[in-house]
């Protein structure tokens, strides 16, 4: 491995040129990323990118990319930064959007907002970006996996990727949920966090869009076999009952069916909390009018 923008790449991987509009974003491209850059200096974070050859040095591509924790959005775009400084821009939920500072950002950046109650119009963006170009990123997963296993997909990604005839490439982000996720406290120290990427090859996304769907599930369960296994002889063996280390490898997360029994309670908290906002503000207003 050899260092290449502060991150680790293989020592195969050929140096292209810089990307003539994306590696001279100012905001995104410079600001943005020196910062993430620093942050992740400042807790040596330390990186290291497999398959990176794969993703194309211009044109549009769509990342299908699994999601174990907070810092996804971050790690997601390093594999494209070392190609000539190219940038994704991510599919994150509306709500994000929504937000007064964090929202504006987003924007800056050209981020696609996914309305989930409406989620063609979504589809439509994140389309006219490969259209034009860009690189997107998708977590096909929705929500953030507790078993830190690939968790079923929705279609979304194949479609997407089908419907620009852009490359669908897998990617698999390993060891970022020991700095941040669900459930398990935060390292926020510079505590040597070693960060696994791997990208891999193209994924059929033409056809039936379930078939395609089970297609892309089995490449990203292989590509994260495959990167959990290296991880595992570099920087292991571990202990055991780790909390970020999935059941099947020994490590004391929840399995499948365990972490969707979590989420169905968090899913019913909120609504709840929904609920209740919802009736403490229609009691509010009765009581206004009584008293006029």
């Amino acid at each position: 491995m050899v260092k290449r923008f502060g991150f680790f790449v293989e020592d195969s991987l050929p140096k292209v040129p810089l990307h003539p509009e994306e590696s001279r974003e100012t905001f995104y491209g410079r600001i943005i990323i020196s910062a993430v850059r620093t942050v992740m200096k400042a807790q040596d974070v330390q990186i290291s990118i497999f398959g990176a050859e794969n993703i194309p040095t211009t044109g549009g591509a769509l990342f299908a990319i699994n999601h174990t924790g907070y810092y996804d959005f971050i790690l997601g775009g390093i594999p494209a930064f070392v190609r000539g400084k190219r940038l994704v821009r991510f599919m994150a939920k509306k709500e994000i959007f929504d937000t007064p500072v964090v929202g504006t950002l987003m924007r800056w950046m050209k981020h696609v907002s996914v309305d989930r109650s409406a989620g063609a119009g979504s589809m439509e963006d994140a389309r006219k970006r490969l259209d034009a170009g860009s690189l997107v990123g998708i977590f096909p997963e929705a929500t953030v996996s507790r078993s830190f296993e690939i968790k079923e997909l929705k279609t979304g990604a194949v479609r997407i990727a089908d419907s620009a005839n852009v490359p669908l490439l897998p990617l698999i982000i390993w060891g970022g949920q020991r700095i941040i996720t669900k459930d398990i406290e935060r390292d926020f120290g510079r505590s040597h966090i070693p960060v696994f990427i791997s990208v891999g090859e193209p994924v059929d996304a033409s056809g039936d869009p379930d078939e395609a769907t089970e297609r892309l599930y089995e490449a990203m369960k292989k590509l994260l076999d495959e990167t959990r296994t290296a991880y595992e002889q570099k920087y292991g063996p571990f202990e055991g009952g780790e909390l970020w280390r999935p059941k099947s490898l020994g490590g004391g997360a929840p399995t499948l069916e365990q972490a969707k029994m979590l989420e169905i309670a968090e899913r019913e908290r909120r609504q709840a909390k929904r609920a209740a906002k919802v009736a403490k503000k229609r009691t509010t207003f009765i009581r206004k009018i009584f008293k006029k």
